[in-house]
């Protein structure tokens, strides 16, 4: 259930409304938007009286929601949620994210030289993998701790946001100065490292699952929202099918479905979705055309010889070729910024 405020309530009886609600045992979320306070309801909400709440001064409307996920809920907050960086590059709401670098990080000279050319070419994130979740045990698993030390010294270096992937709580503590914790499509039901992410004062991008529905990411979603953070990316990166050639089949449809359902921003991931760099720069302006608030795009220096995932990768020449059409693609259809 949510209660829809009117503008500027009285405190002391919000204060009132709030200490009711408590004593019936519910938990209330507080969301404030730009133009609307929202009260979201969690709990055994069949004991409220809806139009009792309803007849209250302070109260604009109430609505009961049916799906499970609350705070994640376009419902509960229908105003998108846009969030910024430390070096104020906003997320969400319109404003892209450009998100590209490698696989894997391998040396300083690898990172730092591509970190240079994404971001020569429009890119506003730089990607690279310290810990990597590879289904082989006998291939490359990242640098771990001096990966990540390298990815920071390339976003020294070029004044780039960076993102990389958690594989374990007990890694929290190396991510200090990475601007977005990303969630991997295998830990996307990690419900404890969901949950410790909640804690964290960072933007987490979340990745479905290779097998998830819409709710399960969304629900995932909320467990980091329900901990206390609301600032969550959500990521499509294909999911497993019975077709075989391409790594993954891209679900663009997720784009739309998920902004219908959530107010949370939406990034595609079509490196992953296909494992085939040949259909990366199609299926990455086909994304812009469904209004996805970004991209993750993996771009290497020598894509035949990186030492994860190269198969999927682009090289730099190829972003830069890819960048204006994909906002050409945003421009034409007048999405956002």
């Amino acid at each position: 259930m949510i209660v829809i405020l009117k503008e500027n309530p009285d405190s002391v009886r919000l204060s009132a409304l709030e200490s009711w609600l408590t004593g019936l045992g519910l938990e209330i979320h507080h969301l404030q938007g730009e133009r609307q306070h929202v009260l979201g309801l969690v709990g055994d909400t069949s004991r409220v009286d809806m139009d009792q709440i309803a007849a209250l001064g302070i109260v604009e409307e109430v609505k009961r929601i049916q799906e499970p996920y609350k705070a994640a809920s376009r419902k509960f907050h229908p105003e998108d949620t846009v969030f910024e960086l430390s070096n104020g590059l906003k997320i969400g709401g319109g404003h892209f994210a450009l998100i590209a670098g490698p696989c894997s990080v391998e040396s300083e000279a690898q990172i730092c030289g591509v970190a240079e050319a994404v971001k020569g070419a429009g890119a506003n994130i730089l990607r690279g993998g310290a810990f990597k979740p590879r289904t082989s045990p006998y291939t490359f698993q990242g640098l771990r701790e001096e990966g990540i030390r390298l990815l920071l010294e390339a976003k020294h270096a070029t004044g780039l946001p960076v993102v990389t992937e958690i594989m374990d709580l007990s890694e929290l503590p190396l991510f200090r100065e990475v601007d977005i914790i990303q969630v991997g499509a295998r830990n996307m039901q990690n419900f404890e490292l969901l949950h410790a992410l909640g804690h964290a004062e960072k933007p987490i991008l979340l990745k479905r699952g290779l097998t998830s529905t819409y709710q399960e990411l969304l629900l995932s979603a909320e467990h980091i929202m329900a901990a206390g953070n609301p600032r969550v990316i959500l990521c499509e990166r294909g999911v497993r099918t019975f077709e075989t050639y391409t790594r993954n089949t891209l679900d663009l449809t997720a784009v739309p479905v998920l902004h219908q359902l959530s107010h949370l921003p939406v990034i595609v991931d079509p490196s992953h979705a296909t494992g085939r760099s040949w259909l990366v720069p199609q299926m990455a302006v086909a994304a812009a055309s469904t209004g996805a608030d970004g991209m993750i795009i993996e771009v290497h220096n020598d894509p035949e010889h990186a030492l994860s995932d190269g198969s999927q990768a682009i090289t730099p020449e190829a972003f830069a070729a890819l960048v204006p059409k994909v906002q050409g693609v945003r421009e034409l259809l007048g999405f956002g910024r």
